[in-house]
């Protein structure tokens, strides 16, 4: 190896010792956590089993000012961040928020939880309409101007609710998780709360403040925008959020029917995953990595122990453990012709690159991409549009070419016609959870999920092939 490459790799490990250090803290360690499951007020249950956050104090600071309001409409980090709901929302549970309170919740805003901030809410009913998309999909609407130095026009606007203009598109997205920040290669669904640079040159060192910034930022532009503030809270109230997020770990801990998911030598749960080692460019699938190691599509090795083909005629848990661990191989190895996903595609320079799902999930254990790639793999398109959303025609200035889309993504900040329909990839821990999934909550479930990327890559799945993938991402 060359001094370069030497130092480049020595670098990138005291960068995942600095992170390391940075999530566990001082004293207690995540890992004291792991088999006080039952009855631990960091266990909640969901649809698959029961998730788990780990703190390096064993409890949730409910005194930190995440759960405090710093604006005027009386909501805080947490009506959007949601413990039991893997520190995002689900539509369920606002419903339920809804019902209890005739929709008087903080969490419905008009200013970004209604389907337009001149939704009527005078009454129970309209309230009911104007928080249609919180209460189906548990989605938020982002306004956002076309970018002034955009490469497109907005030609056309087909909005079922009679608002959104090129002044201020309405662009309806998930909250993302608050919790496993440390694995962050980008910040919001387009990137942009992400300081840059956010991976320095490796010549240059490493200042993993940049994920502090980043983070510092997301929570002011909230408290401003979300909570409605008429002026940010002091550096030390903003820092004390991030340093709260920065130590939250979430994972699967238990499943219905394969039981605690780090028995047996698995490694499921968030106390192996708060060790799990990273730093930016790890395992990158288009050699990126600053370690100058090559990808491995074995991205995901939480289940290695239970591929046992043995326990298919064990007992019923057995055969559960057995699904899941067959679910990891197919994540990691099951072949994808990936086709038409700008920012890869394009990018390489080839028109079909054989894959797997580790291809773009590719940090270790983790599952989302390890440098902050942004592609667009179809989830806007015009093609996929239901009614509930807004459809933009956009037109390229330069060459007159239109595309539809209910969300530009990354174009919205970066003005670029290529970044039409970008959004980055999601850690996967956690997400049984968090149901809907993708930004704009079109897939209710995880085989919904799985269904999608089946016939958007014609992968012609087999019906026990998609019950092990979900299987392992319910595990997760």
């Amino acid at each position: 190896m060359s001094d370069h490459r030497t130092f480049r790799a020595a670098a990138v490990r005291r960068l995942a010792t600095t992170l390391a250090a940075l999530l566990l803290g001082t004293g207690a360690t995540h890992a004291q956590q792991v088999d006080a499951s039952r009855g631990n007020p960091l266990v909640t249950s969901d649809a698959s089993g029961s998730v788990q956050t780990t703190t390096p104090t064993g409890r949730i600071d409910h005194d930190n000012a995440f759960f405090q309001g710093f604006g005027s409409n009386g909501r805080s980090c947490d009506s959007c961040h949601r413990q039991a709901q893997g520190w995002s929302i689900t539509p369920q549970e606002l419903r339920q928020r809804f019902a209890r309170t005739s929709g008087m919740d903080p969490i419905f805003a008009l200013v970004d939880g209604a389907v337009s901030p001149l939704a009527d809410v005078s009454s129970v009913e309209a309230r009911r309409s104007a928080y249609a998309m919180l209460l189906n999909r548990g989605l938020i609407r982002v306004g956002r101007p076309i970018p002034d130095n955009a490469q497109f026009r907005l030609s056309a606007v087909d909005d079922p609710y009679g608002y959104a203009s090129a002044h201020e598109l309405s662009l309806f997205r998930r909250p993302l998780p608050s919790t496993n920040l440390i694995w962050l290669t980008a910040v919001m669904w387009d990137a942009r709360e992400t300081f840059t640079p956010f991976n320095p040159p490796m010549d240059a060192g490493i200042d993993v403040q940049d994920l502090r910034s980043s983070l510092a930022q997301q929570a002011r532009n909230a408290i401003l925008g979300h909570e409605q503030a008429a002026r940010a809270p002091a550096d030390a109230i903003i820092d004390s959020i991030v340093e709260f997020e920065l130590h939250l770990v979430t994972a699967q801990v238990d499943d219905n029917a394969a039981g605690r998911l780090n028995e047996s030598d698995a490694l499921g749960g968030p106390a192996i995953l708060a060790l799990q080692r990273f730093w930016i460019g790890i395992n990158d699938t288009l050699g990126n990595d600053p370690t100058g190691d090559a990808f491995d599509e074995n991205a995901m090795r939480l289940f290695d122990s239970w591929d046992d083909p043995g326990q298919f005629n064990r007992d019923r848990r057995g055969r559960a453990r057995a699904a899941i661990a067959r679910g990891e191989k197919l994540f990691n190895s099951m072949r994808i012709n990936i086709s038409g996903v700008a920012g890869l595609n394009d990018v390489t320079g080839k028109p079909v690159i054989r894959g797997s799902c580790s291809s773009c999930h590719n940090a270790p254990n983790i599952g989302n991409h390890s440098v902050a790639l942004p592609v667009n793999i179809g989830v806007a398109d015009a093609s996929r549009r239901t009614p509930d959303l807004p459809l933009y025609t956009l037109t390229n200035l330069a060459t007159g070419k239109s595309v539809q889309s209910t969300d530009p993504g990354l174009a919205m900040i970066t003005g670029k016609w290529a970044d039409i329909g970008k959004f980055k990839g999601p850690i996967l821990r956690g997400l049984a959870a968090r149901a809907p999934y993708f930004h704009n909550g079109s897939a209710a479930t995880l085989g919904d999920v799985v269904d999608f990327y089946d016939t958007r890559f014609k992968i012609h799945m087999s019906a026990q092939q998609k019950r092990d993938l979900v299987a392992f991402l319910s595990a997760l």
